[in-house]
């Protein structure tokens, strides 16, 4: 994990998100590129001139300010980014559009984002930048809740329905384990609605895991009453410093109807939730 990409709103979030960061910059002698987008109204961009438009004074005002919060953000937490390498990098954009982009551009391994959740009709109708980078990104992305003073993950539960669509994440999730130096505590979150027997599970695993070294995982069965309630009781029973879950990418009307796993987790899960592109 060498670029690390962390969009930055400057609130108490983003910054909880950058003490993350550059902890595992710190670990793997990485670089952060700290990420502001400005999302200005479009009389004001310009594409051909990277984003200076016709009110060039005004475009001027938010590109200094941007740059004044940075500096803020730097001396502020300046003990927690010691001796790591942080990029000012701000673009015109849409937050979410800009991300990617970003990420992209710069080949980053791993996006770190700031959430304090959402509930009720904003986390149906609207959601959060947070939580679309999560369904779209094709790169991990880790989302940290609360400050986090040392980031050290000790047990890490990744939560999977066993199926083989689920499998690429989960492989992604134990070289993502590897490189924390620890491994996968795989659960399959056993529910009334959808029961399976201890033979089906068994079944299931064997095939799911087939050709994973048992060195870099161990497989866990865990019943609760949900799938969502399951992985945060279990993440508690196993007193884990990080939660993981693939992500499909749903969208329009499949996303309102079915909903997502992964973004429930982000929303209300107070532990770190790392998730992986099915």
């Amino acid at each position: 994990m060498k670029r690390i990409l962390v969009p930055t709103d400057f609130s108490e979030q983003a910054d909880n998100a950058l003490k993350v960061a550059a902890q595992i910059a710190r670990k793997f002698d990485g670089e952060i590129y700290l990420l502001h987008m400005l999302d200005l109204p479009l009389d004001l961009i310009d594409p051909v001139n990277e984003g200076v438009g016709g009110d060039l004074p005004e475009s001027l005002f938010f590109m200094k300010l941007a740059h004044k919060r940075f500096l803020e953000t730097m001396n502020r937490l300046s003990y927690h980014i010691k001796d790591v390498k942080v990029h000012e990098t701000v673009e015109f954009d849409e937050a979410f559009e800009g991300i990617m982009e970003i990420g992209k551009k710069y080949d980053c391994d791993v996006i770190v984002m700031g959430s304090k959740g959402a509930s009720g009709f904003r986390e149906i109708f609207i959601g959060s930048n947070t939580e679309k980078v999560v369904r779209h990104s094709k790169i991990p992305v880790l989302v940290v809740k609360q400050e986090t003073p040392i980031f050290d993950v000790k047990s890490f539960i990744f939560a999977s329905n066993l199926r083989p669509t689920n499998r690429q994440a989960f492989l992604a999730a134990v070289n993502f384990a590897k490189k924390l130096d620890t491994k996968v505590k795989l659960v399959k979150i056993n529910t009334p609605s959808r029961f399976k027997t201890t033979e089906q599970i068994d079944e299931l695993a064997e095939k799911f895991t087939e050709n994973v070294d048992p060195e870099f995982y161990e497989f866990h069965v865990y019943n609760d009453k949900s799938v969502e309630k399951g992985i945060r009781n279990f993440a508690s029973k196993a007193n884990a410093n990080l939660i993981g879950i693939g992500t499909h990418g749903r969208k329009g009307i499949e996303h309102f109807m079915n909903g997502s796993l992964s973004e429930d987790l982000v929303n209300h899960a107070k532990r770190p939730v790392v998730t992986f592109k099915i």
